[in-house]
């Protein structure tokens, strides 16, 4: 697994943030920034940041931390650091809520900085997770619009009022009580293996010729999930008795299919949407996974 997520690594990840203007953040003297997550991808990779984050989460789904995971089923506010790798498994199609992110050198002064050092919302043991009720979802939530104002803002001295509506959400979080449910991961080879399905399946359908695979090999996907390939592919393996190459081999042949069944594309336009260099490769892996040619078959198809 990579040793953890920068700044940098994050935005370039967050493809749907690409048309925000991050130029006003000092990468130099501390960073900070908020968004909506509805606005973001539905699963995160599974690992460590170099970089604080808070969220107030709308919508279920499991959070895996460190060993353990727990599923989120109603708005609940995480405090996730540095330390502890973790990632985030959307399950319902409703994501809303919102986060802020921000490295220890945006908390400048040493009173602050010993909230971030000393508080159990940060701590490598400690239970990140605090469920919110109705009342307290609208104060944090109001909170996090006031933060979003503020950084579209012109005023000189912004940052120092953002510095200080995260202070509050920090104190919010130091007031309730942590989640205690929960669990212990059963089989983490399984749960890598649930995530590499996934990411495959959201490969697909391919709706225009154009609109290309953008994971083609099983290092596509480790790199995705920001684990070693050999990893993926043991974990793999051992859940599913198939190696991962296998896996998207299969798919590509499915998709393949379904491309010369219902569409009028042809064989190259299939094959340059399926992520072949040239139709000749393409014809090769159909028929080693088919036993027949693209074109064969096509003229099957009545």
């Amino acid at each position: 697994m990579k040793q953890s997520e920068s700044i940098q690594d994050f935005y370039n990840r967050k493809t749907c943030l690409e048309s925000l203007d991050l130029g006003q953040n000092n990468f130099q003297t501390g960073h900070f920034n908020v968004f909506k997550r509805d606005a973001c991808s539905r699963m995160t990779p599974y690992s460590r940041r170099d970089f604080y984050k808070i969220s107030l989460i709308i919508g279920t789904g499991k959070l895996h931390y460190a060993d353990k995971w727990i599923l989120i089923d109603t708005p609940a506010l995480l405090f996730s650091n540095p330390i502890v790798p973790y990632s985030w498994e959307a399950e319902s199609e409703m994501q809303e809520g919102w986060f802020c992110l921000f490295t220890e050198d945006f908390v400048q002064t040493a009173e602050r900085k010993s909230i971030l050092q000393e508080s159990t919302l940060f701590s490598i043991g400690g239970n990140p997770v605090f469920f919110v009720d109705a009342q307290q979802q609208e104060e944090i939530a109001a909170i996090f619009c006031k933060m979003q104002a503020e950084i579209a803002s012109d005023y000189p001295h912004k940052y120092s009022l953002l510095l200080n509506y995260l202070h509050l959400i920090i104190h919010q979080g130091i007031k309730m009580k942590p989640a205690e449910s929960f669990e212990k991961q059963a089989n983490a080879s399984s749960r890598i293996a649930s995530l590499f399905v996934e990411l495959l399946e959201r490969q697909f359908p391919i709706d225009t010729p154009e609109a290309g695979l953008k994971l083609k090999m099983a290092n596509d996907y480790a790199r995705s999930l920001s684990i070693h390939p050999n990893h993926l592919n043991r974990a793999v393996k051992e859940t599913t008795g198939k190696t991962t190459t296998a896996h998207i081999a299969a798919r590509i042949t499915q998709e393949a299919q379904a491309l010369l069944q219902y569409t009028d594309w042809n064989i190259a336009e299939v094959a340059y949407s399926l992520g072949f260099e040239t139709p000749a490769y393409f014809n090769n892996f159909f028929k080693k996974n088919t036993g027949i040619t693209p074109g064969e078959a096509r003229s099957f198809i009545v």
